[in-house]
């Protein structure tokens, strides 16, 4: 589980995605195995909404009309009834998202086997348990469920480097035009939204099929 904002090589998926999005909640638990299925990969990149949202004039589907926001909380919940996933909405919402991407980012570098399941920890903490994210202590008590190194955990917050990343992260999803949460790439071809899921694996799958000439 690597993140880079680099040219997607050969069968390898990138998955933008902001800790506070319940669709990227949705996304994260579903697309390794869709990835796998026709033997890629997925490259999961943290991004901030929030800077997204900047660029292209928008903002959380929460915090538009009134009758935009409350179907777009009625849809969370019954899009994660279809899915076979829990979940409840955050009675904190939304919250930033920067400090858990940072630790995701760290223990892509340092830990790799650990930064997927930490990123579903996270994602699980808030849009099941109605945690809160944002705390670098909250973090670390998820990071403890996972024997991660405290002292590393929170460090890698402060840590220029992963800042840097991050940034790099966000600048990267600008240039390619991501306009929300979840997003995918094959390539230069771009997915928007966990309900695309099926058109993306569709594409892995002609993708699959030519490259085995089939």
């Amino acid at each position: 589980m690597t993140s880079t904002a680099a040219r997607t090589p050969d069968r390898q998926v990138d998955f933008y995605f902001d800790f506070s999005s319940p669709y990227s909640y949705l996304a994260a638990e579903a697309v390794d195995a869709a990835a796998a299925r026709h033997g890629h990969t997925v490259n999961w990149i943290p991004i901030m909404l929030g800077v997204i949202f900047k660029s292209t004039g928008s903002g959380p589907l929460t915090e538009q009309h009134p009758w935009r926001a409350s179907y777009a909380v009625m849809d969370f919940k019954r899009s994660a009834d279809m899915a076979g996933l829990p979940f409840a909405f955050p009675s904190r919402f939304p919250q930033a998202g920067h400090n858990a991407a940072r630790v995701l980012l760290g223990l892509q570098k340092t830990a790799p086997h650990k930064a997927k399941p930490f990123a579903l920890a996270v994602f699980r903490n808030l849009f099941v348990h109605d945690g809160d994210i944002q705390q670098a202590d909250n973090l670390a008590a998820i990071g403890k469920t996972l024997d991660l190194d405290e002292a590393a955990l929170l460090a890698s917050i402060q840590d220029p480097v992963v800042k840097s990343q991050l940034v790099a992260n966000n600048e990267a999803a600008t240039r390619r035009q991501v306009f929300g949460a979840p997003t995918f790439f094959v390539g230069s071809e771009q997915f928007w939204g966990h309900d695309r899921l099926p058109h993306l694996e569709r594409r892995l799958a002609e993708l699959a099929a030519t490259q085995t000439g089939r």
